[in-house]
């Protein structure tokens, strides 16, 4: 059995799926949005845990070694 729409329900039909599909594609741009901000959040985390511990370990040894202390001093 074929269902005949009225020209108003086509009409009705199609403009409910533009703004849907037009939906659909703001939650993805949305969703593309919100990982690209996770990525940038965890590499800066990554590249601040690397920096403070590199900041930590040059503290270290330069309490440790003495000659170490003169060579920077120069």
């Amino acid at each position: 059995m074929t269902d005949t729409y009225s020209k108003f329900r086509q009409q009705a039909e199609t403009a409910f799926s533009t703004v849907q599909t037009q939906f659909f594609a703001k939650n993805s741009a949305l969703e593309e949005l919100e990982a690209d901000a996770q990525a940038r959040d965890a590499k800066t985390l990554r590249l601040r845990e690397a920096r403070l511990a590199k900041e930590i370990s040059d503290c270290m040894s330069l309490t440790s070694d003495p000659e170490a202390r003169r060579a920077k001093k120069r």
